[in-house]
């Protein structure tokens, strides 16, 4: 039998209750507007000035009025506070016991937006058993349970699997990521690693915020994970169906504009009629003349057309025929026996 569906919360209530419990119209306004319950947050001096008070002034009333709102909040005095605190306790206990404010916004609200998420973190911030994390350049808006979490061991944690990715040099799945962490549970792992701007996630593996494989900027980009992530050689046309049907934020990139990006690009290398590959898979740019050119090079020998074949088609896809008539056509390549040939280089 199904687990029955949480009801979307409704915060105006909640919000109104806390609101109510400020003695003072004055100081009502400085948390609705410092902390963007019905409209954008505004800055101290904003505020300030609105009221016709001191920056400073607004800041020790915020202060003051925080201070006595979780009090109130920590010995249940706060209305409808002691519930919502343990619809979140819940909802983190499912997933992995810490998640962004923006996941747990739209986890909670049917309608999530950015007051919304504004609502729900100053909610939080008033219960006595979460711990709010302040976006700040490392991480996203969060919350966590307090009584398994303190900022420092939180924050511990997030760099432990920081680093894992890091030294991998490569992004990794999330099984992989908790071998190498030591946090056997493979749902915190992953709830750890949402908390932390360095890193992000694609088609299912981690890496840092900085690598095309998890985090394509642009439509080169984009071709590059296809590529890398098919594992071999795609025709042009393969790969934009496949940016169409993928995860990416920007999938409405047409057929020529993928063609174009293909062939500026030196990360990739056409091996046959519209077919590319990646570079660091050891093709090289160039005609099927210079491949035959290098491998003769390289040989510092005649070798026979077969052999020479051979060699092309490891690294070009292209058809037998339009080897030999390369081989036959072209002044570099002399025949020095039956069907084998060696390089005349230029003088």
């Amino acid at each position: 039998m199904a687990a029955p569906t949480k009801q979307p919360l409704s915060t105006q209530e909640l919000i109104n209750g806390v609101l109510g419990f400020i003695e003072r119209e004055r100081e009502r306004e400085i948390i609705s507007r410092r902390f963007g319950l019905f409209e954008r947050k505004e800055t101290l001096e904003q505020i300030g000035e609105l009221l016709g008070i001191t920056r400073e002034r607004v800041r020790q009333l915020e202060k003051m009025v925080m201070q006595k709102l979780k009090a109130a909040g920590s010995n249940n005095s706060l209305p409808g506070i002691d519930s919502f605190q343990k619809i979140v306790l819940e909802t983190l206990e499912e997933s992995g016991q810490a998640m962004r404010i923006s996941k747990l916004t739209s986890t909670l609200i049917s309608s999530p937006n950015r007051v919304e998420q504004s609502r729900v973190a100053f909610l939080c911030d008033l219960c006595k058993d979460l711990l709010v994390i302040q976006d700040d350049d490392t991480f996203h808006a969060s919350v966590t349970n307090a009584k398994i979490y303190d900022k420092e061991t939180i924050k511990a944690d997030v760099d432990v699997i920081v680093n894992c990715v890091t030294k991998a040099g490569e992004p990794l799945k999330i099984d992989k990521l908790a071998t190498l962490s030591g946090i056997k549970d493979k749902t915190r792992v992953e709830a750890l690693a949402n908390l932390s701007k360095n890193l992000t996630s694609l088609n299912g593996v981690w890496g840092l915020v900085k690598w095309p494989l998890v985090n394509p900027k642009n439509i080169r980009d984009n071709i590059y994970v296809i590529l890398k992530s098919n594992g071999k050689h795609m025709h042009f046309n393969e790969i934009a169906e496949a940016i169409k049907n993928s995860e990416f934020k920007r999938r409405d990139v047409t057929t020529q504009a993928i063609h174009n990006e293909l062939i500026k690009d030196k990360r990739f290398v056409l091996i046959g009629r519209g077919i590319y590959a990646l570079k660091e898979w050891g093709y090289e740019k160039g005609t099927v003349a210079d491949i035959i050119g290098q491998i003769l090079r390289e040989a510092n020998q005649p070798l026979h057309k077969d052999e020479i074949v051979q060699r092309v088609l490891k690294c070009r896809f292209v058809k037998e025929t339009t080897i030999l008539l390369n081989l036959q056509g072209k002044e570099q390549f002399h025949r020095v026996a039956k069907a084998t040939y060696e390089l005349v280089e230029a003088d």
